[in-house]
């Protein structure tokens, strides 16, 4: 959604810094830095369990927020590390559209084998183990290109 900062669904928003790998969050921390944020952990590769681990060590504060899985249902790293070392796990759950239950699932509704897709309530939606289907899109993908080839 932005840039410069971190940016929730309803449109809440805090000042931050994007980087690409994630040894770059040491050089953006200054000394005085007292509590580190971390959004999308799950984008980062294994480093970022280190770089968590350093910042700690340091007495700072790292609070990371990421998926644990996939939409496939997997585990998705580096989350599974980070919640080994960690010292308190928050694990927050949404609402399941189908039928209202806390939801820990994220359902992808649209044609696509890629493990990462961006997107929002257009591409996925939270769904309880009950009503989570992991293969949804891979038949939607299958009825997409049926109706393109006419088959």
């Amino acid at each position: 959604y932005s840039e410069t900062h971190i940016v929730s669904h309803s449109a809440m928003k805090i000042e931050s810094e994007a980087v690409a790998a994630a040894h770059e969050i040491l050089a953006l921390v200054k000394s005085d830095t007292e509590v580190v944020g971390i959004d999308e952990g799950q984008f980062f590769d294994q480093e970022l369990v280190a770089v968590a681990n350093h910042l700690a060590g340091q007495g700072k504060r790292v609070v990371i927020a990421g998926l644990d899985m996939d939409y496939l249902g997997r585990p998705f790293e580096p989350m599974p590390l980070l919640l080994a070392v960690a010292e308190d796990i928050t694990k927050t759950r949404a609402i399941c559209v189908c039928c209202g239950s806390p939801a820990t699932y994220t359902q992808r509704l649209i044609a696509s084998r890629e493990r990462v897709v961006v997107g929002a309530a257009d591409a996925y939606e939270a769904r309880c183990r009950a009503c989570y289907d992991p293969h949804l899109s891979e038949r939607a993908e299958r009825a997409e290109k049926a109706e393109r080839t006419g088959e």
